[in-house]
This record gives C-alpha cells, structure tokens and sequence, in this order.
C-alpha cells in the first residue's frame, strides 16, 4: 500500500513520459530543429539590446524604404529604422505575450478545471463560466479589453490570458476527472490525506503532462491572436516594436517596400510554424492514445 501511496509513485508516470520526451526530441529531426529554431528565437528575443546593430527607435528618414543592403540586412522601415533591429525587439514583446498569455492562462485554467473535478458542489459552476467565456472568440475580448482598459501590451496580455483560461480549464478537467477515478486517489482518501495533498501529490502532478501538451499546441495560437490584435492597433502602440503592429504599418507601402510588412509577417510565422511542429511532438510522446 505504501508504494501505491507515495507521491513519487503516483508521479512516475509523468516523470517518464518527460524523459521520454527528451528522448524524442532528439531522435526526431523536425522536432529538433522546431526545438533549435525557437531556442534561437528566443534567445535573439532576450539578447537583442547586445546583437541588433542599430538603435530600432532611430529614425533616418534619407533612407527611408530602402530594401536590404549590405548595410541593413532586412531592410528600413518607412521611417529608416532599421528592420533587423526592431524584428529583434518585435519578437521579445510577441513572446511575451505569447508566454505570458499561455503561463498566466494555463495556471488560472488548470487551477480551475482540477477544482473542478475534485469539488463536485463547485463543477457546475465552475464550467458554466467556462462556458460562457468560451462564446466569446478571443478577437472580441481584445476589443473590449481594449475599450476598458486602453490600447497597450498589458490590454493584449490580458485578453489573451483571459481567453486561454476556459480552454485550458476544461482540458484540465478532462484529465482530471479521470485521473480521480484511479485506484490511488481512492487509497490516499482512504489513510486520511488531506485534499491538499490530494490535489497536488496525486491529481495536479499527473494531470500536468496533458496540460503541458495543450500549452505548447496551445502557444502557437496565443501568438497568433496576440499578433492579430496588434495588427488591429489594440496591441503594443508606436514607437515600440511588436511583429503584428510592425506589419500592420507595412501594409500602406506593400508594393512600394513589400519588406517592411513581408519580414515581420515571416517572423510570426517561423515562430507559430516552430511552436506547432514542437507542440506536435510533444503530443506524440505524452499522449498514450498515439502510442497504441
């Protein structure tokens, strides 16, 4: 019975599927390369005030528009800033909202949906607010996030938390619920653990690998409505650089300087593109439905 009892035990299956994954990782060359693409991203994201070669809030207007060149790789902007530079700063504030959006959501959502399914007297009402946040698309809660708080970074941050929690909450609730009708939460009842350890030692720690599938599926598409926002003029305001915002002002010049809305458009989608192909493998090895 001990063994059966202890969080350790009862934890095993997410530790070997985490250690399975990284085995993966590295045996599947798109899941490596997703891996390698979005590490450099990142990276590039957070080092940005050491390796962009120009000030990205300078503005030299003779040069305004001109298309990559020995001098600006990627390009000026209509301004004459230099795209390299306010790509490099676009993607920390995209990732931002991504990560933000998916970490803040995901720990609201699967605090909710694990409530949930251990509460029975909370699961009804628990799942109709879920329901009821489900029916708005994100897009709308942007707009009227905007319309209260303002246009800005945070507006954006919180409508994306805001519409990741209900998916993520009745994900969590799914694995919840079946995870509360294994024989080891019935055993931990039965020796007088409290519901604290309860929720956390046996039913959070072997619901977080199915969570952790649907966040990274998950960040792709926070990044993809964050930037939509953006490129609606809800998100971060000029002269900061954001990827949505930054091809949002390249559109009036598409075919005068296609590169000032092509490049940031490309860089949304290396990075969504990365996430996904990383989400996909992630599924792969943390779903055991895909392993049968």
């Amino acid at each position: 019975m001990s063994a059966v009892l202890s969080p350790g035990a009862a934890a095993a299956p997410a530790v070997e599927r985490r250690s399975a994954l990284a085995l993966r990782l590295m045996r599947d060359p798109v899941a490596l390369v997703a891996t390698v693409v979005l590490a450099l991203i990142v990276l590039s994201a957070l080092f940005a005030p050491w390796i962009a070669p120009y000030d990205p809030y300078y503005t030299d207007l003779p040069k305004a528009m001109q298309g990559p060149s020995a001098e600006h790789w990627l390009g000026v902007d209509n301004t004459g800033r230099d795209m390299l530079s306010r790509v490099l700063y676009g993607s920390r504030n995209t990732l931002l909202m991504g990560l933000a959006g998916v970490l803040i959501g995901g720990a609201l959502g699967t605090l909710l949906g694990i409530l949930a399914a251990f509460y029975k007297r909370l699961d009804p009402w628990i799942m109709r607010v879920v329901d009821i946040l489900l029916a708005f698309p994100a897009i709308l809660i942007g707009l009227a996030v905007a319309a209260i708080l303002g246009s800005g970074l945070s507006a954006v941050i919180f409508a994306l938390v805001v519409s990741t929690v209900p998916d993520v909450a009745r994900v969590a609730r799914g694995a919840a619920v079946g995870v509360m009708g294994m024989e080891f939460m019935e055993a931990g009842r039965a020796v007088g653990l409290s519901n604290r350890a309860l929720i956390w030692r046996y039913l959070t720690l072997n619901c977080i690998s199915t969570i952790a599938v649907f966040l990274t599926l998950r960040f792709g598409q926070v990044i993809l409505v964050g930037s939509a926002l953006g490129f609606l003029g809800m998100g971060a305001q000029p002269p900061e650089a954001e990827l949505g915002m930054m091809a949002a002002q390249g559109r009036d010049f598409l075919f005068m300087a296609p590169h000032i809305a092509t490049i940031p458009s490309l860089a949304i989608f290396v990075i969504v593109l990365a996430a996904n192909l990383l989400g996909d493998a992630v599924r792969d090895v943390l779903d055991p439905r895909l392993q049968q």
